[in-house]
């Protein structure tokens, strides 16, 4: 099976899942249950790729196993952290600004969005298998940018979650821990993974895909990640003005030392 094969295979099947998630999201009144199965999403899109695609056997099962430990963790996290929540601020502010027509709008604007998104981020996982090449030095380095990335983001959700339940914290900045380095280290770790995924399918031949850790990355900057959170944060978490001053915004780096009070 060709290349254009596979990724054909994986379209049809991203439409299916985010079409049957809309119907439920319907039935729940809830469209923020997409967010649980985006990385549900990839996984499915790199068993689909590794069962089907032709090329080096190692670097299929490699990308389908590096996705599905990713994409598992994400999945099981936001499950546990949404439990019992109604749905996403974000999502309800949508649904009163659209009204009635909220519900055709979310099929487009939310699952139909979301699913082409996920689609052309998953090049890499699609095309870096189809191709003969043998293992390279940038596997192994994909290897390790992926591990430490995934890292950084099963520790830093692990580290924020006990700092919430603690209720002493509630309402208080966290700055331990990762947090103390970069004010995200989960979008942080989720930007490495996507660039170790890439460097592993350009090692098989894919390196045109690019575009798709460069979108990844436009997305956890600037659209749905660091400057869509801290915009909420800042007007309601005590202290995050100053936490902001002295923590570097995604790359990790030591804090600034604030000056002393006169």
């Amino acid at each position: 099976m060709n290349l254009l094969s596979v990724l054909l295979i994986s379209a049809g099947a991203i439409a299916a899942m985010m079409f049957a998630l809309w119907a439920i999201s319907l039935r729940r009144r809830d469209v923020s249950i997409v967010d649980i199965f985006w990385g549900l999403g990839f996984v499915v899109v790199a068993w689909i790729t590794c069962l089907t695609a032709p090329g080096e056997a190692g670097r299929r099962w490699l990308l389908a196993g590096l996705t599905t430990v990713w994409g598992l963790r994400l999945a099981g996290y936001l499950a546990w952290r949404k439990h019992g929540k109604p749905e996403d601020y974000r999502y309800r502010a949508m649904r009163d600004a659209y009204g009635e027509r909220f519900r055709w709008i979310s099929l487009f604007l939310v699952f139909g969005l979301q699913g082409v998104i996920m689609w052309i981020v998953a090049m890499p996982i699609q095309a870096g298998p189809s191709s003969a090449a043998p293992w390279h030095w940038l596997d192994a380095l994909g290897i390790l940018i992926w591990t430490v990335g995934f890292l950084f983001e099963t520790v830093g959700d692990l580290q924020l979650a006990r700092f919430k339940s603690e209720p002493a914290n509630r309402g208080q900045v966290m700055d331990r821990g990762l947090w103390r380095y970069t004010r995200h280290p989960n979008y942080f770790g989720d930007f490495l993974v996507w660039w170790g995924l890439y460097l592993i399918a350009a090692a098989g031949g894919a390196w045109w895909t690019v575009f798709s850790p460069v979108l990844m990355s436009i997305l956890l900057l600037r659209v749905s990640g660091v400057a869509l959170l801290e915009k909420s944060l800042k007007s309601r978490t005590a202290g995050y003005e100053a936490y902001v001053r002295r923590t570097s915004s995604f790359f990790p780096w030591p804090p600034k030392e604030e000056p002393p009070a006169e």
